[in-house]
């Protein structure tokens, strides 16, 4: 009897073990992934633009990479149960037939902007620089997003709600709208970096988006799909860009820190953004509409018209490598539904194009 009561306990203890080896693992890389961060932004001169302000920056980095992170181990779903069940909300949407907004439903749309907020100031307050205008911008814009997909809740399908809030998202990464109030060498990416915590609060915890396949916890069948999408694009990519006069061949062996650097940086501040986006959001969305083939299709073309704004002019060698790389991308994305894989073929088209490609 003792030996059957011994047993369900270690079998009861058993999940809370595994979820504490988990969360150690998780919190063991997101510190080792910072310190390596802190390596790059010393290399590559980040920290010396700063001119003695690089603490405040980083950690809003440290901020933005933890909600990052993890959301990428699975804090999604879990939070959007306690925000919609813990906090007795009435069904999104309900709040306008009543004429009331409730106290639960005004926090679920204050938090990004909330948060937003929080990053601007840990940026800027070191810097003795922050302003009224600035810190009305990056509360409204986040928080007006989170109403339109609160208060006018779309349904399990591509709706007007989604292209409003991805456009708006979109958009304001393309011409900068928030990067204008954090215009310093040094803070080109952090706009970008803190919009996609607030596309992953959106769509994972307000409209709880499926399959999206935002998890962090890599596979080795990861690595494999996005190795073969990008064996797969690089003779056309390199063809196609050399016959453009887009590509120029640097015959160069880049430092071994200086390419993990370089890799780590574009895998985490361009590759995971873009690919939320564009295939986990737009991609995702499409296929309720389209056929997996015509969303594959719509997204690369709009992940390529995204990049025309490389250079004084429209770069329409620029949008056709990205629209090529888009479809791969894509691909790689839609194996198995996990943008892991297709980060991981955009980090190697990108690094390898920046190492040796790169036209001056």
């Amino acid at each position: 009897m003792a030996r059957m009561e011994t047993g369900r306990s270690r079998a009861h203890d058993s999940p809370a073990r595994d979820l504490a080896l988990r969360c150690g693992l998780g919190f063991g890389l997101y510190a080792l992934i910072l310190w390596g961060l802190w390596i790059a932004a010393h290399a590559f001169g980040v920290a010396h633009e700063l001119r003695g302000h690089f603490a405040g920056p980083f950690l809003a980095v440290a901020l933005m990479l933890g909600v990052l992170w993890a959301f990428g181990w699975g804090a999604g779903e879990p939070l959007a149960r306690w925000m919609s069940g813990a906090s007795g909300a009435p069904p999104r949407g309900a709040i306008l037939s009543a004429g009331r907004v409730s106290s639960a439903s005004l926090i679920h749309v204050l938090t990004p902007g909330l948060f937003a907020v929080g990053v601007y100031l840990l940026v800027y307050a070191p810097l003795g620089e922050p302003s009224a205008e600035s810190l009305l911008l990056f509360f409204a814009f986040p928080t007006i997003l989170a109403a339109v997909l609160e208060y006018l809740p779309p349904g399990t399908k591509l709706a007007w709600q989604d292209g409003v809030v991805l456009g708006a998202l979109g958009l304001a990464v393309e011409y900068g709208w928030l990067q204008q109030s954090l215009a310093r060498p040094g803070l080109g990416n952090v706009s970008k970096f803190l919009l996609t915590d607030v596309a992953l609060y959106l769509y994972l915890v307000q409209r709880r988006l499926p399959g999206v396949g935002f998890d962090l916890r890599l596979r080795l069948r990861d690595l494999i799909i996005g190795a073969r999408e990008w064996a797969l694009f690089a003779p056309i990519g390199i063809g196609v860009g050399l016959a453009l006069g887009f590509l120029s061949v640097h015959a160069r062996l880049p430092a071994a820190g200086t390419f993990a650097g370089t890799a780590l940086v574009t895998f985490i501040f361009v590759a995971l953004p873009e690919e939320l986006f564009f295939r986990g959001l737009l991609q995702n969305l499409l296929e309720t509409r389209l056929s997996r083939r015509s969303a594959l299709a719509v997204a690369a073309s709009v992940f390529g018209l995204s990049h025309y704004v490389h250079g004084p002019f429209f770069n329409w060698r620029y949008v056709i490598l990205a629209a090529i790389a888009g479809w791969f991308y894509g691909r790689a994305w839609r194996s198995e539904r996990r943008i892991g894989a297709s980060a991981i073929t955009h980090t190697l088209v990108d690094v390898v194009w920046v190492t040796w490609f790169l036209a001056p």
